[in-house]
């Protein structure tokens, strides 16, 4: 199994609680157009991204490369943070996107985007 795109958490029980997966993606806001790495966090409360993008919160579209249209949502901008942009359990939540971790992919119903376009 490929695990550059995966890092699991795991409890004193030997139970996975969280993981994340890393996958290419671009985002489109007021700013234009700019390709990155989406780090989706099942553990992440929020929508994350760094702030060289925007100063408190910004709205922005993100299209993943098997998705046929966008996904669209709020991003907190932090203070300091590592990752460009983290897609928090609310957004996955919201889009109905689920983490296939042995296969290493990221899964939605693409009925949930049709509703929301």
């Amino acid at each position: 199994m490929n695990q550059q795109g995966r890092i699991p958490c795991i409890d004193k029980q030997g139970t996975l609680i969280m993981s994340l997966l890393e996958l290419p993606c671009t985002l489109v806001g007021s700013r234009g157009r700019a390709s990155t790495v989406c780090l989706f966090d099942s553990g992440a409360s929020y929508s994350v991204i760094r702030r060289t993008t925007a100063e408190h919160e910004v709205f922005l579209e993100f299209f993943l490369e098997d998705a046929p249209r966008c996904f669209t949502d709020s991003f907190m901008v932090p203070d300091a943070l590592s990752e460009e942009l983290i897609i928090g359990a609310a957004t996955m939540q919201k889009w109905g996107i689920k983490l296939d971790f042995v296969e290493e992919k990221v899964l939605y119903d693409g009925r949930v985007q049709r509703l929301r376009l």
